[in-house]
């Protein structure tokens, strides 16, 4: 788990996890930009990765949920307000893994924050971002990411919407064909969990913001193999207030389900 990997500012963190050996994880639990600001006042004194999900800080799922898919070392990349990350997972021995550090003192973005874990990380490994909660199988997207021998294999969820608006459908001369009132869209959106070889660092520049569509982008520029994870379910992303009681308000629910 890298928390200053992928996210110093707003987005937060990021998780290698060694995806052969199902050992290593890195997770983004920095922020992207200035710090936290779309959850503000939560993150005035809290790294957003630490803000409680239930009895527990958002952190804390990420890496129950990577070591129950098989990860026993992670290294989380911290920057902002990093102190009360490592005083609070420490050498990750209480939650059942080990835990390293890398470390930024400014904002990287995504991919930035990654390269902060280069020297850690000398195998195929997953990255995840610190500021979501996820719950499908990952030794699945590991497994399929092997057997494609893929460079990169993306997860991505499947997102659904209602337009605001009544949709109006004409031909080439303007004739209205058609009406189609608040219609459902859908699409694959990335999620923030990736599994990918540890060639994909070089092509990250140090110390220098960077984004990990950039990263993407590159790679398939250069004629690598980016694959994809396509999952409907177990993706909740905790990027501003909203989403965040949201997220907290269903999770509470779940637990009076139990």
């Amino acid at each position: 788990l890298s928390t200053a990997g992928t996210s110093l500012g707003p987005r937060v963190n990021e998780i290698y996890v060694n995806s052969r050996t199902s050992t290593l994880g890195t997770l983004l639990a920095g922020d992207d930009d200035n710090p936290g600001t779309r959850l503000q006042p939560y993150t005035t004194f809290l790294p957003k990765p630490m803000l409680p999900l239930g009895e527990k800080p958002i952190l804390e799922h990420l890496v129950d949920w990577t070591r129950k898919n098989g990860v026993k070392s992670i290294v989380l990349c911290v920057s902002y307000l990093r102190k009360t990350i490592e005083d609070y997972f420490e050498d990750g021995k209480k939650f059942g893994v080990s835990i390293e550090y890398a470390i930024s003192n400014k904002p990287l973005a995504t991919a930035g924050q990654l390269k902060t874990a280069d020297d850690l990380i000398d195998d195929t490994f997953v990255c995840l971002y610190g500021d979501s909660i996820f719950d499908f199988s990952l030794r699945n997207m590991i497994k399929q990411h092997n057997k494609k021998k893929a460079f990169v294999t993306m997860g991505l969820n499947e997102y659904k919407t209602n337009l605001p608006y009544g949709v109006i459908e004409t031909s080439k001369n303007g004739k209205v064909t058609s009406w189609n009132e608040k219609p459902e869209i859908k699409a694959n959106i990335n999620m923030g969990c990736y599994v990918m070889e540890p060639e994909v660092l070089d092509f990250i520049p140090k110390n220098k913001p960077y984004g990990m569509d950039d990263v993407i982008k590159k790679s398939m520029n250069k004629k690598k193999l980016v694959s994809s994870f396509l999952t409907k379910k177990g993706f909740t992303d905790i990027g501003n207030k909203t989403s965040y009681k949201k997220a907290y308000q269903e999770y509470i629910q779940k637990l009076g389900k139990i």
